[in-house]
C-alpha cells in the first residue's frame, strides 16, 4: 500500500484555478508554503512524524451526517491497538472541535459542535454549493458540510495545532474528499472575490479588532446572492448596542466588541448584505463546552463566576451565541 502524504493541496489549487482563480490559487499555494515550515511552529515536525507514524487503516464505512464524525472498519482494533492508537491521536491535544469516533476511538472534544450544527443546518442549502469556513478550526464543520452535499469545502484557521488534527482525521476519513484546511486567516481573501456560494464565519467575529473589515472580507468571498453564515457572541440589548470589554472578557484577551443583535443587523446591512435572518441565539452551557480527557486545559466551568453563572468572572454577562444568516447583494 502506498505510504500516505501529508498536506496535499494540489487538487484544491487545480479546482480553484479551474474555476477562474488562478491568481488567487497561487497565492493560496505560496502563502500555505511559507506557513508550514518548522520556524512557524517548534512542535510542527514532531506533529508530522507522529502522523506518519499512525496506523494504516481501510476504513469501510465513512459516516459524515451524524453527530460524532466517524470512521469504522468490520474487523475491530484489539485493545491493546486502540489505546495505542488513542495514545497517538492525544498528542494532538487539545481537541476542541469535533466530536470525531475513528476505529472505536472517541475524540470527546471540549465542544459539542455537532450542538451548533443542528440549530443551523436547515437554514443552509449546501448541495452542490462551494463554501468557504473562516476560523473553521480542525474542519469538523467541513465533514458536516460535505455530508450535506457541499461539492467543495475550504476551511481558513492559522493554527498549525487545528491543521494538523484535520490531517489525522482526513487521513481516515478519506484523503480524496474535498475539505481542506489551510493554515491561514480571511487575511488571504483578496477583495471582491466571489469565489464562493455560502461562507461561514463561527466564532471569530468577536476576535477581530475590527468587525466591519471582517464583515466586507466575508462579503467580498460571495458570489452575489451568496449565503452568509455567521455564528458570534451577543449581548441580549434589544436596541443597538456593543459590550466592549475592559481586559478580558472570560479570561480571553482577544475579545474585542459584542454586538447587540440590532447592532450586528445594521453592521452586516452597512458592509452589503440583506435578508438578515436570526437563525438561533442560546446560552452557552457548560455542557456544550468543558473540559474532557481530550482538552484537559480550562473550560467555560473556569470563566464563570462560581457564585453566579449568569456572569463571567468579569461580571460581564455570560456567553451567548446568536447564528445569524444573510445574503450578498
Amino acid at each position: 500500500m502506498r505510504p500516505p502524504e501529508l498536506f496535499q493541496f494540489s487538487s484544491l489549487f487545480d479546482q480553484l484555478a479551474a474555476a477562474g482563480y488562478q491568481d488567487w490559487a497561487d497565492r493560496l499555494q505560496h502563502e500555505t508554503a511559507l506557513k508550514l515550515t518548522p520556524e512557524q511552529h517548534g512542535n510542527l515536525e514532531t506533529w508530522a512524524e507522529t502522523w506518519h507514524k499512525l496506523p494504516t487503516l481501510s476504513s469501510d464505512s465513512v459516516n459524515l451526517n451524524s453527530g460524532r464524525v466517524s470512521v469504522s472498519a468490520d474487523t475491530e482494533l484489539s485493545e491493546p491497538e486502540r489505546q495505542h492508537f488513542a495514545n497517538q491521536l492525544r498528542a494532538f491535544h487539545p481537541w476542541r472541535k469535533g466530536p470525531f469516533e475513528l476505529f472505536g476511538v472517541h475524540i470527546d472534544t471540549e465542544w459539542r459542535s455537532d450542538w451548533k450544527w443542528d440549530r443551523l443546518q436547515q437554514n443552509v442549502e449546501l448541495r452542490g454549493r462551494r463554501v468557504l469556513d473562516v476560523g473553521c478550526g480542525n474542519g469538523y464543520f467541513g465533514w458536516r458540510m460535505l455530508g450535506a452535499g457541499a461539492s467543495l469545502v475550504l476551511g481558513l484557521d492559522p493554527f498549525l495545532l487545528y491543521v494538523m488534527q484535520h490531517e489525522v482525521v482526513k487521513r481516515f476519513v478519506g484523503a480524496q474528499l474535498p475539505n481542506y484546511v489551510l493554515p491561514l486567516s480571511d487575511d488571504c481573501i483578496s477583495g471582491a472575490l466571489k469565489a464562493f456560494d455560502v461562507t461561514f464565519s463561527m466564532g471569530v467575529l468577536y476576535h477581530r479588532t475590527s468587525p466591519i473589515d471582517h464583515l466586507q472580507t466575508l462579503h467580498g468571498s460571495l458570489c452575489r446572492g451568496g449565503q452568509l453564515v455567521l455564528e458570534t457572541l451577543v449581548i441580549t440589548d434589544q436596541s443597538p448596542a456593543v459590550l466592549v470589554p475592559t481586559g478580558r472578557y472570560a479570561k480571553m484577551r482577544n475579545v474585542w466588541f459584542i454586538p447587540s443583535l440590532p447592532m450586528l443587523q445594521r453592521w452586516l446591512e452597512r458592509t452589503g448584505f440583506h435578508d438578515v435572518q436570526v437563525v438561533d441565539v442560546t446560552p452557552t452551557s457548560v455542557n456544550e463546552q468543558r473540559r474532557t480527557d481530550w482538552m484537559t486545559f480550562e473550560s467555560l466551568t473556569d470563566f464563570l463566576d462560581p457564585s453566579d453563572p449568569a456572569r463571567t468572572l468579569e461580571g460581564y454577562p455570560a456567553p451567548v451565541r446568536a447564528i445569524v444568516t444573510a445574503r450578498a447583494r
